[in-house]
């Protein structure tokens, strides 16, 4: 019951549509009972006397006389006939009136809850922390906001739309056979919800059915995903029968997930006529006894009869529904396991800090992935304020781990890091954040002009001279003003229309517009040109001043005239110094000097990080 209570939430908001929805549906379905019970004076118009049921219920003739005794007092039977029929046409022409408004009204319902739930998902998923994003794929994602909210918005439409009214109908069938025959129809009310409990078992397996196969329709969202973006490494490789294979394997499964839970929904139809005929039959059987017994005419028990079929229809949706809605459930209950990871607490408590005074320190940090091996053991150093720091090493050895949890990407197990003797614990993440620029080398550049991917997240903050400014310091503006349309150029996705060392730039212009105390340089010269490396290096070079810089780099070219150059294998620190003590110590980093000097000599790199 507690995701109904959760799905019911969204419907707050619209509590007014909903109710005006629920009123229209109950004047509808009073009409539909009215159209049915107009089947006594109908038969009294046609047959004459001899048509009258006797036994048909006293309150039931009394609320006719009233109604109808008028309209046809002093009519021929033809005459009186003519205008039940008319009574009947006006009675269903109102009566599906009322049930389109109540549809239409619940159709504009449930769109805007979709449309709540996606924003709200949306939302949430900015807010997730990045080991969430590098536990699921991307095209998982993709599925949950746009598959499962589509999924979960049809339990509202089935409920606002059909069940609703079926229910409201079926009170008032009820009603109606409860006036006629109070006995068979609490008999009736007795027998169903015991026959509808067979049901219950194979709901379970549905849920469960349908959720493997949205989940492999998320598999097939994110395999599609990451083949249209690597579709040059797909050619070059010639992998195109591996990746039809791959995808052919992973549909295979999502194709036998749907078919059986298909196959199970497609049981609830036959099931729940079958269940309804079984009531029916009981009903027959002990109204019968009745008439034999002679505790109800047979008029009576034909008008029982006829009303009861009735109930069938809005009987069998409702005993559909539940069927119906395991699907929605099964996506809602993805929808909400997003909804229920814990975010990032960006301004809850913790201090507010406006800079960097005097150094960041990690203080004995150890960190692990999710049931990985630690990637860091008892890492400590400090960097100054003014201070170009150099992390190099071995690939693999933690340096991107070591700055992705400056920004508390990443949480350390033990251990601390420190803004000028502040735990970055107690810091409130967007303050501690907008202290930070990051360039790394995987370059995000995004659908949009270059005006708004450099001034990403802020483009109404800043005015186009600034911006210029800091794609002219990037050494980006020469290139920019030769694109099409400029600083209106659609970069397309991922920046395709650029090179390498222009998207390198695009994204030192976006650290720079934002003018932060602290750089951050995650292999930003490690995938460029010599010509591009040249330029970007310029670019960071003019970044010093003032500012807190760590840097890092495979290219150990770049970094010689570093502050200080931290060495760092498999998780810990195994030197530390200026380039030239490192080079004298003939250690660790004089062997990666050595393996690098002739490819550095070769490629005719020239700058270096200045130390200012």
């Amino acid at each position: 019951m507690k995701i109904w209570s959760r799905l019911a939430d969204y419907l707050r908001p619209y509590s007014a549509l909903v109710m005006v929805s629920l009123a229209a549906m109950g004047v509808g379905s009073l009409l539909d009972g009215f159209s049915m019970v107009l089947l006594i004076p109908f038969l009294r118009s046609l047959f004459g006397d001899a048509a009258v049921l006797p036994g048909a219920g006293s309150l039931v003739e009394r609320a006719l006389d009233t109604v109808m005794g008028g309209f046809l007092a002093g009519l021929s039977p033809n005459e009186a006939l003519r205008n039940v029929v008319i009574v009947v046409m006006a009675a269903i022409v109102l009566k599906n009136l009322f049930f389109y408004a109540a549809s239409a009204l619940g159709m504009t319902v449930q769109e805007r809850v979709a449309r709540d739930m996606r924003i709200q998902l949306y939302g949430h998923l900015q807010r997730l922390p990045l080991g969430f994003f590098d536990r699921n794929k991307a095209g998982q994602l993709v599925a949950r906001v746009f598959t499962d909210t589509n999924k979960t918005k049809e339990i509202f439409r089935n409920t606002i739309g059909e069940a609703l009214k079926h229910t409201v109908s079926l009170i008032a069938f009820v009603l109606v056979l409860f006036l006629i025959s109070w006995k068979l129809t609490l008999l009736a009310l007795v027998v169903a919800p015991l026959f509808l409990g067979f049901l219950k078992p194979m709901l379970h397996r549905l849920r469960r059915g349908f959720r493997r196969a949205y989940d492999a329709q998320g598999e097939l969202t994110s395999m599609l995903q990451e083949t249209a973006s690597g579709a040059r490494l797909v050619k070059a490789y010639r992998a195109e029968q591996y990746e039809q294979d791959r995808f052919s394997n992973t549909n295979r499964a999502f194709y036998k997930d749907s078919v059986r839970a298909e196959r199970i929904s497609l049981m609830s139809a036959p099931l729940s006529e079958l269940l309804g005929a079984v009531v029916t039959l009981v009903l027959v059987w002990v109204g019968a006894q009745f008439v034999f017994s002679g505790e109800m005419t047979a008029e009576a028990f034909l008008t029982f009869l006829t009303v009861s079929l009735r109930v069938q229809s809005p009987l069998k949706g409702l005993t559909m529904f539940p069927a119906r809605a395991q699907a929605s459930l099964a996506a809602a209950d993805r929808f909400l396991e997003i909804l229920d990871t814990g975010i990032e607490p960006m301004s809850a408590g913790g201090r507010r800090v406006d800079g960097l005074e005097r150094e960041v320190a990690y203080e004995d940090v150890h960190f692990a992935y999710d049931g990985e091996e630690s990637v860091l053991r008892g890492v400590s150093f400090k960097v100054k304020r003014g201070e170009v720091v150099a992390l190099v090493g071995p690939s693999g050895g933690g340096k991107s781990t070591l700055v992705d949890l400056l920004p508390r990407f990443y949480r350390p197990l033990s251990g601390r890091i420190a803004l000028d003797g502040v735990d970055i614990e107690e810091i409130q993440l967007d303050s501690l954040r907008s202290l930070l620029g990051v360039v790394s080398q995987e370059t995000i550049i995004f659908h949009d002009t270059v005006r708004a991917n450099i001034a990403y997240g802020a483009a109404d903050r800043y005015s186009q001279e600034e911006i210029e400014a800091a794609a002219k310091a990037a050494n980006a503006h020469e290139f920019i003003v030769r694109l099409p349309e400029g600083y209106d150029t659609l970069l397309g996705d991922r920046g395709v229309r650029l090179s390498g060392g222009q998207r390198q730039r695009i994204a030192i212009a976006r650290a720079i517009l934002r003018d932060p105390p602290l750089l951050i340089f995650d292999e930003a010269t490690s995938a460029l040109d010599t010509e591009s490396e040249r330029l970007v290096q310029g670019a960071i070079n003019r970044l010093l001043a003032n500012r807190t810089v760590i840097v890092v780099a495979h290219r150990l070219s770049t970094i010689q005239g570093a502050h200080q150059i931290i060495v760092v294998v498999d998780g810990e620190i195994v030197e530390t110094g200026r380039h030239e003590e490192l080079l004298a110590r003939r250690g660790p980093y004089r062997r990666l000097y050595e393996l690098q000097f002739e490819a550095a000599a070769a490629s005719g790199v020239g700058g270096e990080v200045e130390a200012s």
